[in-house]
């Protein structure tokens, strides 16, 4: 395929390409280098359209790492098609300085109105023309969605924390923790048992594995992974715990043999350590330890490999005991499993919407969905004579349909036949699956709006993923009137399970503190990760949030007015030029519970006497929303909030209110008495030079200089009024 040819490139989820090329991109071409050189670069022109719910996650660099793919890396492209004064590279560096002084603020300061404040012009003038934002929220208040459907109410979620087993002999999850944090899983770490002698032989072997990690610090990732992941993969299912505990017990069995063997009969290698991702979640499996490349083998003579031997084998009784201590639980003595099977037969009983029998399962591991596929689908067949299917990424998907072709998109066609389209791409087919077990492979990007039930098997230690998740099935236009969730968590407090991420890292960084001198074992960026986890995990037990409200930073949502202006140009399409209607034109609408009575003005400025500092988004063009008292509701510096406010009164009302009109027509004699109209605009229009001395006085203190010096006082001559919407 000649990659280069395409001419328009479409990037679905495109916040995995917000890292950019990395610092490793002159050893490792990963997917963002791959991507520039042989798509974007090569051959035609390329248009990009990159469609995302997360561009930024805690960095404006997120952003223009993604837009660096729209102008081939090179920002002059860009720069010369933008109105700004400013280079992109300035832009985000301004806006990202803007961002970390905000950030820093407490919390009852930081909000999205600081922020907006602090930004240059240059942002939002690239922001405008680069970007295009919705989220559920913002449609449902400002949207009339009668055509297009809307979203379905989500049910308050179940939470379920079932014990580990039904046995009499049971153990729970503290008992297992305790055993996991005696653990050194020194398998994964050869490289701190190098003779001081011989470190530099291995240096010069790894230094340039493909990516500026030294092969200590992979290692020391691995296993601070590996040992989280003990934890994630017991909390998902006992049956991924016995596998993992199986395979690490083998590892370190064929290393004691060999070390054993060198003993014996001399010279011996040993492999240093590459993870395989398979074994992690998604997330974790997406981190630069993981490399490909050509295996680097240890000299055991150039290791004190006694003391690893005596480390190894420590670690292997203590296996030994966890494998013992959840030998016993069977599929059948495993409680959660057989409380899903109940959750799933009450769904396929008594279903939510009439006739709907889907049910989604999601685990972050395939082999806990092979694991539920393998109980989950002969349970529902023999009960229900209704089939099943896994998708997992890693293996081929299976169903329990006789003959069925169990394609990634097959499945999923006819797991949701109406959203997928069924008719078209599998005409006269009427096969259907009913429960689907997943990993997240499937967690972005999907329309399985068919299903009105999802389970998390496992509760994602990201809380954006369990969002994610319920986004295959929250969508606007389903045909399901009501949705559910329901969160499996495991049998303990809330704090306590966060709480143990920060006590397995703690014991994880312990054996490296005498190299490092590092003595702050889980530094506050840490501490405020956990916390902020743990707040929103417990929100999460609540309700179902939106992925806009689990940021603790802020949304594209509230910075950019693209929206309008595809708004703007749709009415120019259908109703003409604007320049040709008359000005001071105006319109009434009554005021709700949030926005009171009183008049936006639109203003335009007839000189340039007020935005000498580049404060005013929409200059020349002022919009100011004032009280009947005379007090301001929404200043000028925030067309946004004001365009929002404007379209919540406007919406759905396309003829004139008759009663409100002829109101306002008797309060003003038909137009002839707007006295208490202009004193309302004076108001405003003094609002304006108010609002710029206050930024004046305020760009004295400011580095950058300031604007108070440079315009003379402006007033009612320097705007004309447009047009102005009344709030009755």
């Amino acid at each position: 395929m000649n990659w280069g040819n395409y001419d328009l490139v479409v990037i679905d989820e495109s916040h995995n390409f917000r890292n950019g090329a990395g610092t490793h991109a002159n050893t490792q071409e990963n997917r963002y280098v791959k991507l520039m050189d042989k798509i974007i670069r090569a051959g035609v022109k390329t248009k990009v359209l990159m469609l995302s719910a997360t561009p930024v996650n805690n960095r404006f660099v997120d952003l223009k790492n993604q837009l660096a793919i729209a102008y081939e890396g090179n920002s002059e492209n860009m720069n010369k098609q933008l109105n700004t004064t400013k280079t992109i590279e300035e832009i985000f560096k301004q806006s990202q300085r803007a961002f970390n002084t905000w950030s820093k603020l407490e919390p009852e300061a930081r909000t999205t109105e600081t922020l907006l404040r602090t930004l240059d012009f240059d942002f939002f003038e690239l922001l405008d023309s680069v970007t295009i934002a919705r989220s559920r929220k913002h449609i449902e208040k400002y949207y009339d969605t009668t055509e297009i459907g809307k979203f379905p109410e989500r049910k308050k979620p179940i939470s379920r924390c079932p014990q580990l087993t039904d046995l009499n002999s049971a153990i729970n999850y503290n008992q297992i923790y305790e055993q996991l944090m005696l653990l050194s899983l020194c398998i994964y770490t050869p490289s701190n048992y190098i003779f001081p002698s011989k470190i530099q032989k291995y240096i010069d072997l790894t230094h340039n594995k493909g990516d500026n990690l030294t092969q200590t610090g992979r290692e020391e990732g691995i296993r601070r992974l590996m040992s989280i992941n003990l934890l994630k993969r017991l909390e998902s299912s006992v049956n991924s715990f016995q596998l993992t505990l199986k395979r690490i017990k083998a590892l370190i069995k064929s290393t004691i043999e060999a070390i054993d063997k060198f003993e014996k009969y001399g010279a011996a290698e040993i492999d240093m350590y590459e993870a395989s991702d398979s074994e992690f979640d998604m997330d974790d499996g997406n981190t630069e330890y993981f490399t490909v490349g050509k295996k680097v083998k240890i000299e055991l003579a150039d290791m004190d490999y006694m003391s690893w031997r005596t480390g190894l084998k420590s670690d292997a009784d203590v296996l030994e005991l966890l494998t013992l201590m959840v030998a016993d639980i069977t599929p059948e003595h495993d409680s959660k499993l057989q409380e899903l099977l109940k959750l799933v037969s009450e769904k396929i009983e008594n279903p939510i919407n009439p006739g709907n029998k889907k049910v989604l399962i999601f685990s972050a591991f395939s082999d806990t969905a092979e694991y539920l596929y393998d109980n989950v689908s002969a349970y529902i067949k023999n009960k229900y004579g209704l089939d099943t299917a896994v998708i997992t990424g890693s293996i081929d998907g299976k169903t329990t349909i006789k003959g069925f072709r169990a394609t990634l998109n097959n499945v999923l066609t006819c797991f949701s036949p109406i959203s997928k389209g069924r008719d078209v791409l599998m005409p006269g087919s009427k096969t259907e699956i009913d429960v689907l077990i997943a990993t997240d492979c499937i967690s972005e990007g999907q329309n399985l709006q068919d299903c009105d039930y999802l389970v998390n098997y496992d509760i994602h230690w990201n809380p954006v993923r369990i969002i994610q998740r319920f986004g295959r099935i929250d969508r606007i236009g389903s045909r399901n009137s009501q949705i559910q969730l329901v969160n499996f968590w495991p049998d303990m407090d809330l704090d306590e399970y966060i709480n143990l991420k920060g006590r397995v890292e703690t014991r994880m960084k312990i054996s490296v503190m005498t190299s490092t001198g590092d003595d702050d074992l889980i530094n506050p960026e840490e501490k405020g990760d956990l916390e902020y986890r743990k707040q929103q995990l417990k929100r999460l037990q609540e309700e179902v949030v939106d992925i806009e409200d689990m940021s603790p930073g802020i949304s594209i949502m509230d910075l950019g007015l693209n929206e309008f202006r595809l708004d703007l140009l749709e009415y120019v399409k259908n109703h003409g030029d604007l320049d040709k209607k008359p000005k001071g034109m105006h319109a009434v609408v009554p005021a709700t519970d949030e926005l009171p009575e009183g008049v936006v003005f639109i203003l335009k400025n007839i000189n340039n006497s007020v935005n000498i500092d580049d404060q005013n988004r929409i200059h020349p063009f002022y919009m100011v929303y004032i009280g009947m008292d005379g007090k301001v509701v929404c200043d000028y510096l925030n067309p946004k909030n004001m365009l929002d406010d404007i379209r919540l009164l406007c919406r759905g009302k396309k003829e004139p209110i008759k009663d409100l009109c002829q109101r306002f027509n008797e309060e003003t004699d038909d137009g002839k008495d707007m006295t208490e109209m202009s004193e309302l605009l004076s108001e405003a229009i003094k609002s304006i030079i108010d609002c710029k001395e206050e930024s004046d006085i305020d760009s004295l203190f400011s580095a950058g200089g300031t604007s108070a010096l440079m315009s003379a006082e402006s007033g009612l001559d320097d705007f004309e009024l447009i047009c102005f919407l009344v709030v009755k």
